[in-house]
């Protein structure tokens, strides 16, 4: 899940939300290509939240991704899409007829971490739809590594059941394998909110 805000709101924006939580954020780190920076969130069962914002550099005009998170931002920010991790994104490329593209993300370890993305342009037309990660790292160094307790219980979506079905080639009464889908009335289509498991029990964050 990726969250956007600016960046002068980017430290403000990782408190609340880890207070909410009772979590701790670390820092991602830079996006060279994208000209974005962001804050990590491990979270049980193999996923995350990113807080993201774009920086003042020229990649975040051009690059996709950038452009995406200063759009939602200027907009006032909030959940940005949601993304859906897949072990071969070649099926997703030959569905959409193109090639999905390198991203990697530079940790203030140092640690170069890679993978393949798909979709980005397709949100920004409609944010409806989450796009398609294909990671290329060890488990050990996924963004989820060193989660605690804190997990995804469902999500609030604003959309069309079947076009977001299509999409993911899932049935649309349970288009996710572990994380329930709730459909709601919005006045703008896309990722809504986030219910979080935690040990004070659930927290919705929109």
């Amino acid at each position: 899940m990726s969250y956007a805000c600016t960046s002068g709101e980017l430290a403000d924006v990782v408190q609340r939300i880890g207070s909410d939580l009772g979590a701790t954020f670390r820092d991602g780190g830079r996006h060279p290509q994208f000209g974005t920076r962001n804050f990590i969130l491990p979270l049980a069962g193999g996923c995350y939240v990113e807080v993201v914002a774009a920086l003042d550099h020229p990649a975040s005009e051009k690059a996709p991704f950038g452009q995406a998170v200063s759009r939602r931002a200027a907009d006032g920010g909030g959940w940005l899409s949601w993304v859906v991790a897949v072990d071969d994104i070649s099926p997703m490329e030959a569905r959409l007829g193109r090639e999905a593209r390198p991203g990697h993300r530079i940790r203030p370890d140092g640690h170069d971490l890679n993978w393949k993305q798909l979709g980005v342009i397709d949100v920004m037309a409609d944010p409806q739809l989450p796009f398609f990660v294909e990671w290329q790292c060890d488990a050990t160094e996924h963004p989820s590594a060193g989660a605690g307790s804190v997990s995804i219980g469902r999500i609030e979506i604003a959309g069309d059941p079947d076009t977001i079905s299509a999409w993911l080639g899932e049935p649309k009464d349970h288009p996710l394998d572990d994380i329930s889908v709730e459909w709601v009335d919005a006045d703008e289509q896309g990722l809504v909110a986030v219910w979080f498991e935690t040990p004070v029990g659930s927290v919705r964050i929109d």
